[in-house]
């Protein structure tokens, strides 16, 4: 823990970013608890939650084979969601869809998957493929489920509440750039973050934003890409086609009340192409699209 301006600061790396916890204390003291309690509340969540992990409700879900698995209420509550948004989404979001990464690698280069490549994975893509109800998923073997866009910004608010709930303290949780502050400082006065410029990511920020209570999300495609035939593509894939989404911004951030709907609309405009910001608009949503 160290002492960043007038906040404390908790830096730790989960669910494969650099996380911190910034809480608006005087001492060292006031900020420790709820530092340990988000920290050990994404730690949790990427543990229950990660694809990597054959012990987690994932890995037991993709080891079953075809056969129903019944998940607890938890997971429960993030399948409805992730449902929920597929329809409204017209399947533009499908959590099925974390097989293309087997075709492609968004490391920067210029290999790109080839139809072949392609046809072999887009089979085991489709929500609609799988039987969900009553708690209880079945999955077509071979397929898989990837909880990742959405997982991270759920982790953020889970992390504030219960840090927040510990200490009467403001806290802010950024978990990879993805954040909500629970509150107003000392003084009334907002937290200060900043949004990466997408052509020169973790360099200055292209602008700042003041944040009292809420949460803020960024989509985009600055860091994970491959460039191919003089275009640069970008990571959001359209799960119909395996391809990268046609138009897509370089980067879509969103102001929302919690970080998941946050998440949730800059996804879901990033998957919209050249439409994002149009949606954005419609949607009546506060958001940066560059």
């Amino acid at each position: 823990m160290v002492h960043a301006g007038d906040a404390w600061v908790g830096r730790f790396r989960a669910m494969a970013n650099p996380c911190e916890v910034l809480v608006d204390a005087d001492d060292e003291a006031d900020a420790a608890a709820p530092i340990a309690i988000a920290r050990a509340e994404a730690e949790r969540i990427e543990a229950k939650f990660s694809r990597y992990r054959s012990d987690s409700v994932v890995g037991r879900i993709h080891a079953a084979g075809g056969r129903p698995v019944e998940v607890d209420e938890e997971t429960a509550q993030l399948l409805d969601y992730a449902s929920e948004l597929h329809r409204l989404s017209e399947g533009r979001f499908d959590i099925t869809s974390g097989v293309l990464r087997r075709a492609w690698t968004f490391d920067g280069g210029s290999r790109v998957p080839s139809e072949a490549d392609l046809a072999a994975v887009l089979p085991l893509v489709g929500w609609t493929k799988a039987t969900w109800r009553e708690r209880t998923l079945t999955l077509p073997p071979g397929m898989e489920i990837d909880l990742g866009g959405i997982g991270k910004e759920y982790a953020v608010d889970r992390a504030a509440a219960l840090a927040r709930a510990a200490s009467d303290r403001a806290v802010l949780v950024n978990f990879g750039g993805d954040l909500f502050a629970s509150g107003l400082r000392k003084g009334d006065r907002p937290w200060t973050v900043g949004v990466d410029d997408p052509e020169s990511p973790g360099g200055a920020p292209l602008l700042a934003l003041e944040i009292g209570r809420g949460g803020l999300a960024t989509s985009g495609n600055a860091r994970r890409f491959v460039r191919a035939g003089g275009r640069r593509l970008g990571h959001i894939l359209d799960p119909t086609t395996g391809w990268p989404v046609e138009g897509a911004p370089r980067s879509v951030t969103v102001l929302a009340a919690s970080c998941l709907e946050a998440g949730t609309y800059a996804t879901l405009a990033s998957l919209r192409g050249a439409g994002a910001g149009a949606f954005l608009e419609a949607e009546g949503v506060r958001h940066w699209i560059f």
